[in-house]
């Protein structure tokens, strides 16, 4: 084993590593994944790494070619992984349609902000690869697993375990699917339940959501966040919706759940808006230190002459004219974008260059910024813990400051539609924000596993930026099928349609809220303030935990997001982390490789249960658009009518009680022996 690794890692190897065959695969793998992962973030405003499931559906093909490795799986990996990071651009960008700015989403643009937003998040961190990766001690936690099962596949471990894998993650996309299936498509099973009941002179509910995807990404997640967002979902149901609600009465013909609904919608919300916004900003204050040394390391050894570098091949970046090069194609990229878009309202000319010299300037300089800070967070907390939303929520604020100070300039809010115009100006440019950061915060992840497995750097970096190229090409297609099918909140296609059923968009929603709110001063600032003052409270306690317990931590983000989203989205995520705990803790009695080897089956199923049930949303979606395009009903596969409601949601509890008895047998099941 050892001398096979040290071949891995031999400057003068020469093995399959960026192949035609490999590209192929990561792009079927991007598509698939980004669809998915743009579902499941429209939906509840998660999304997950597909990092790890790819690396087992690549070394399981590649296995009947001649010649495939490890490299070449960790290739496909790379680059199917930005389909996990870069579908993020959808917690923002269905904002446009928010405002009726869009009537549907335009091609080009979508394509373009998409593709030029990624592939400047992959060259911003590649500076940063040494100072983060090579010298820096960050556990990189994705990046470790998928170095991991990259091994298992290689043979580097037991080579049992490889079947062991995919067989776990195709039995979680199956069961997964099969029951989205029956709750979204045939209508037999509910995906959530909830008892209200009176608190005093208020009301609150205690509420249940039976989403298979969230209790995988629960149990990823970890109990630190899970408890955090379980403490968020206290304040918010447990204090301020009862708070609210005894202040008031339900209108003529509403019932107490929609009075409580709408009370956490107009206040309570922006409660946890606020609450994020101070956490993000503490985040970034923390990661100020790290981000300055990483990026004074990487230009003290760029000004080193060419001869003076002699790296080796596991050590080699993309070169500095490439680099260059490919700057200079996406800033051109972004260019031509902002000013097809800012065109559109035919303003003087001179007035329009600058929009749009503005506008890139803003989006790529404070990409930057965020794309250090985002990789900096990756290699700590990994990268579905890191704070995307809490980014977008500056890149919102930041981008509607500025705008607001040219609009008022040009006397753009005395024209009809020059409101609608600013906020969509705002929106449009954190969506290349998003898109650069949570770009970036996959790189670190990858490069950390090529790092491990003996990869060469520049190559992974080429597969990124493959990875970009595919997923913005997918991106808008699968949006428009999704709006058709669902709609968003105040945004629905078709007169008619079931608002209940539209694709909640809580990012979206959330920052078209705050740029809104800026440009209109109609915001309800009051609520704002109150989740300053809370996110301040949170992270003194947080660091106070940190600073005097081992263990104990409040991550004020995952508590704002607790305080923000619905709770029946977020009792499934708490669920999956209070059971990953429990069961890991179990299994840590009975000897590390038994924890670890039962930990990585753990990992492998909850990957299955989101990628079943998002695939399964995207498949249903198209059925639901064929069938209206044709005069259909928007439910075409329902088995069962409304009066089967109090039997389905009896049927979807018993079915998720059962997923989870099957998750913990699929963990631990094995380890018994």
């Amino acid at each position: 084993m050892k001398k096979e690794e040290t071949d891995f890692f031999n400057h003068e190897l020469h093995l399959p590593e960026l192949t035609v065959r490999g590209i192929l695969l990561g792009t079927v793998l991007t598509v698939i994944f980004t669809a998915s992962n743009v579902y499941l973030g429209l939906k509840v405003g998660l999304t997950f790494s597909s990092a790890i499931p790819a690396a087992v559906i690549s070394m399981a093909i590649l296995k009947m070619f001649q010649n495939s490795n490890i490299l070449e799986n960790n290739m496909v990996q790379t680059q199917a992984s930005a389909a996990g990071t870069l579908s993020a651009i959808i917690f923002i960008i269905p904002g446009l349609l928010m405002i009726g700015y869009w009537q549907g989403f335009e091609f080009w643009q979508t394509l373009l902000v998409s593709a030029c937003g990624g592939c400047l998040g992959v060259l911003f961190t590649i500076p940063l690869r040494r100072a983060m990766v090579v010298h820096s001690e960050l556990p990189y936690p994705e990046g470790l697993a998928a170095a991991e099962i990259l091994k298992v596949g290689s043979g580097a471990v037991d080579k049992k375990q490889n079947a062991g894998g995919l067989k776990e993650i195709l039995s979680g996309t199956f069961l997964s699917g099969l029951i989205a299936l029956c709750t979204n498509g045939f209508s037999v099973l509910s995906g959530e339940l909830s008892y209200w009941f009176a608190v005093g002179r208020g009301v609150t509910q205690i509420p249940l959501g039976f989403s298979t995807a969230l209790l995988g990404a629960g149990y990823l997640v970890g109990i630190a966040s899970g408890l955090a967002m379980l403490v968020g979902v206290l304040i918010a149901w447990g204090g301020f919706v009862p708070y609210f609600t005894s202040l008031g009465a339900p209108a003529d013909g509403q019932t107490v759940g929609a009075f409580a609904k709408a009370m956490w919608s107009q206040k309570v919300r922006l409660i946890g808006a606020g609450t994020m916004g101070v956490a993000a900003v503490w985040t970034l204050i923390t990661l100020v230190k790290p981000v300055v040394a990483g990026v004074r390391e990487s230009i003290q050894n760029m000004r080193l002459p060419q001869g003076a570098r002699e790296f080796h091949r596991t050590d080699m970046d993309m070169s500095f004219k490439s680099i260059s090069v490919v700057f200079g194609i996406m800033l051109l990229g972004l260019l031509g974008t902002f000013y097809s878009f800012v065109d559109a309202i035919h303003l003087p000319l001179e007035e329009t260059l600058i929009f749009v010299c503005v506008g890139t300037l803003v989006a790529v300089f404070m990409g930057f910024f965020v794309a250090a800070a985002c990789a900096y967070m990756a290699g700590l907390i990994g990268t579905s813990s890191s704070p995307i939303s809490g980014i977008g929520i500056l890149g919102i604020i930041v981008s509607s400051l500025v705008v607001l100070v040219l609009c008022s300039s040009f006397g753009i809010f005395d024209l009809p539609n020059g409101t609608k115009f600013a906020t969509a100006l705002a929106i449009f440019t954190t969506s290349v924000i998003i898109s650069i950061a949570c770009i970036s915060n996959d790189n670190m992840q990858d490069l950390k596993t090529g790092f491990l497995v003996g990869a060469t750097p520049w190559r992974q970096q080429v597969a990124l930026l493959l990875g970009c190229l595919v997923g913005a090409i997918v991106i808008a297609p699968v949006l428009n099928l999704l709006y058709e099918a669902y709609g968003f909140p105040g945004a629905m296609p078709r007169l008619g349609m079931d608002e209940a059923r539209a694709l909640s968009a809580p990012q979206a929603v959330l920052m078209t809220t705050i740029s809104t709110g800026i440009f209109n001063a109609k915001l309800a600032w009051e609520y704002i303030y109150m989740g300053l003052g809370l996110g301040v409270l949170l992270v003194l306690v947080d660091v106070l935990l940190r600073h005097n317990t081992k263990s104990l931590c409040l991550p004020p983000l995952a508590v704002g997001m607790g305080i923000y989203l619905p709770p029946t989205l977020q009792m499934p995520l708490v669920i999956g982390a209070v059971m990953g705990y429990l069961v890991h803790r179990h299994l840590m009695t009975r000897g590390h490789d038994v924890f670890e080897n039962s930990k990585r089956r753990g990992t492998l199923f909850a990957s299955g249960l989101i990628v079943g049930e998002s695939v399964m949303g995207v498949i249903l979606a198209g059925v639901i658009v064929f069938s209206i395009t044709n005069g259909g009903s928007e439910m075409p596969l329902a088995l069962v009518g409304k009066d089967f409601a109090s039997t389905a949601d009896g049927l979807g509890l018993l079915v998720y009680l059962c997923v989870i008895v099957a998750f913990v047998r699929c963990v631990i099941g094995k380890s018994q022996a």
